[in-house]
């Protein structure tokens, strides 16, 4: 991937150079700009395809269109030479090179004709007319800001305060979203006034308006005819097609390899499709129940991997600061995972395949069994679930370990409350930050501006579309539209782009998602086997252990450590909360979640590790402090 930016309005020259430099970790091999009278182009590279002449801004044959672009477009070779058949000439042999004939035959309707992931931003002079836009799942991302007479955009959200045309304020409307969801939605970032451009979406910056437009959009209701083996079949060849593609490179590519199917499928397969050994990158930790590096090395060891891995220290308070610094947000702990094993990779690779999209493309979430069993549960009469059974479950006792039994009761009971897309929408907030609980953390004065007040609503709109009829195809769509793109695309870009590492992701390219979206939904969650249709295809690759191994997924002890060695730190920490001091948060709840964990009657966890990111945060962005200094900081509190 490489880093993007573009501004318009006075000294923009000056500040074009500052917003490439700012995304020097997403481009260390070259940079590029481009000037005229009224917008500047700035680019930062990671040389991957064509590295000897792919140097951007890239322009068309008479130099009046000017671009662009992050990514990589895999059908590029096809692409090509149908526009050379239609007169284009090109001058590079770099794949995104193709976006910008693209555009001279179909105008916007060009991104309709590309299949990789990109964030492309392209100038046409003669027209005065900008054009940005964004792969179908968001895997490359864009921010944008029309403030103060010009307009900005960039790779990153950094870049853009770098350009000094818009001061850093908090968004504490969609820091409300974040605080249930996990992620910010819609347009919002946690800065006022920025806003990234949604995946499947292009912008039109022209005479000083912006318009934007979708331009695809994923239908579960043309359900695939023939039998579960012949669709079993036709997935496993276009997987292996799509993973074929994404080897596009003149550089080498690796694989993430964990102890689940989604990677072990994909690297797997990336094996049976090259003849030199590929390397893997897997990280393990030392304690059992969270390793998964034993069933990596069983696929490593079938295909003759060249093998990478480590053992980590999991030091997350340390780390959160660059974390936070590489993100312009909130760390999530599954990043801590991306973050260390891009590490890794970053030493032996520029470019590696992974499995993302895997659980959100073929059902692979306890969730969406779980909504069955709630199904089930709700058969019991209400007044006997919320007076008889919650007063057995809430005697559980709490061990703060992953999907631990009290954890799993409070669940499913809290869940009977709602049916539908409200349960749904309910169940991504219930361990985070519920509407109630935010109504008791937020203070009045900080809520009394909020516009958009239901975060529910964001997951509504999706559930409750046309596009899906049966209740998992729902909760895939909405997963699809929301998690995807806002959170573990997010995560992936910018963790792995921390160490100047590409990421690409072969189980979400777009035309997967058009085939696994119409694959019956009795078939992807069949009976209580999640990811049924995938996990056959991993079978024919796979050593059975693995196949049949509990999703695990990287994670660490949170719950455990914030009650023993980190709880004098969040006491101090929050001691001087920042947000309190605003006016935002109130104290009082803070502490009462706090010491409620600290002493073992409520798992807190997840609610504390968003209010310690927030903090760490506004530090970092709003008080000039640095990842060290924050580091010494945090040292100073423990």
């Amino acid at each position: 991937m490489c880093g993007i930016a573009g501004i318009t309005g006075s000294n923009k020259q000056q500040a074009i150079k500052i917003m490439a430099d700012t995304q020097a970790h997403r481009g260390p091999d070259d940079e590029g700009f481009y000037h005229d009278e009224f917008i500047s182009l700035g680019f930062r590279r990671l040389a991957i395809v064509d590295p000897n002449g792919g140097q951007q801004p890239i322009s068309n044959e008479d130099d009046s269109i000017h671009m662009v672009c992050n990514g990589e477009i895999y059908n590029s070779p096809g692409v090509r030479k149908d526009l050379i058949a239609r007169g284009h000439q090109f001058k590079t042999h770099c794949d995104i090179e193709v976006i910008i004939h693209l555009y001279e035959e179909y105008g916007e309707d060009c991104v309709k004709h590309l299949q990789g992931m990109f964030a492309f931003a392209l100038w046409d002079k003669s027209k005065q007319k900008l054009m940005i836009g964004r792969d179908h799942l968001g895997q490359n991302p864009v921010f944008f800001c029309h403030q103060n007479g010009a307009f900005a955009f960039a790779s990153e959200v950094k870049a853009i305060l770098a350009s000094k045309i818009i001061a850093p304020k908090i968004d504490t409307e969609g820091m409300w979203h974040y605080l249930s969801l996990r992620y910010m939605p819609d347009q919002h970032c946690m800065f006022e006034g920025i806003h990234k451009l949604p995946a499947a979406h292009y912008l039109v910056y022209e005479n000083n308006q912006i318009r934007a437009q979708q331009y695809w959009d994923v239908s579960f209701n043309n359900k695939l005819p023939g039998s579960e083996d012949q669709i079993v079949d036709q997935l496993e060849e276009l997987l292996r097609d799509t993973v074929k593609s994404h080897l596009l490179s003149d550089v080498r590519v690796g694989a993430f390899l964990s102890g689940g199917i989604d990677s072990g499928t994909v690297a797997s397969m990336m094996a049976t499709l090259v003849d030199e050994p590929i390397p893997r990158f897997s990280i393990g930790t030392k304690e059992k129940e969270f390793n998964e590096l034993p069933f990596a090395k069983m696929v490593a060891d079938k295909y003759n991997m060249e093998s990478h891995e480590k053992i980590v220290e999991p030091d997350l308070i340390h780390a959160i600061p660059s974390m936070i610094y590489h993100m312009d947000e909130p760390a999530d702990p599954f990043g801590f995972g991306v973050y260390l094993v891009s590490e890794v990779a970053a030493e032996h690779v520029k470019v590696v395949l992974g499995g993302d999209g895997g659980d959100e493309n073929f059902a692979g979430y306890d969730r969406y069994y779980g909504q069955r069993m709630v199904d089930y549960y709700c058969m019991m009469p209400k007044w006997l679930r919320q007076n008889v059974v919650k007063n057995i479950t809430d005697r559980i006792p709490e061990t703060f370990g992953y999907k631990s039994m009290a954890q799993k009761a409070a669940w499913v009971n809290e869940m009977s409350l709602f049916t539908g897309g409200e349960r749904y929408a309910q169940s991504l907030g219930v361990l985070r930050f519920t509407h109630e609980s935010k109504e008791k953390l937020f203070t009045h004065q900080a809520k009394q501006n909020f516009k958009d007040y239901s975060s529910a609503e964001k997951i509504l709109k999706f559930f409750n579309a046309d596009n899906a009829s049966h209740v998992v195809d729902k909760m895939l769509y909405t997963d699809l539209m929301t998690r995807i793109p806002d959170h573990l695309l997010m995560i992936g870009d910018r963790m792995t782009m921390a160490h100047s590492l590409e990421s690409r992701a072969p189980l979400i390219d777009y035309k997967v998602v058009e085939f696994a979206a119409n694959i019956p939904a009795d078939m992807k969650l069949k009976g209580k086997n999640l990811k049924h249709m995938l996990r056959r295809v991993a079978s024919r690759y796979l050593p059975d252990d693995v196949v049949n191994l509990e999703k695990q997924g990287f994670r660490f002890p949170l719950g455990i450590w914030f009650r023993t060695d980190l709880k004098d730190f969040l006491r101090n920490l929050f001691a001087q909360s920042r947000f309190v001091e605003l006016g935002i948060f109130n104290p009082q709840y803070i502490s009462d979640i706090l010491e409620e964990h600290i002493a073992g009657k409520v798992d807190h966890n997840y609610r504390i590790w968003c209010l310690l990111n927030l903090e760490i945060w506004y530090r970092l962005y709003f008080e000039g402090e640095t990842i060290d200094s924050l580091q010494d900081y945090t040292n100073s509190l423990a």
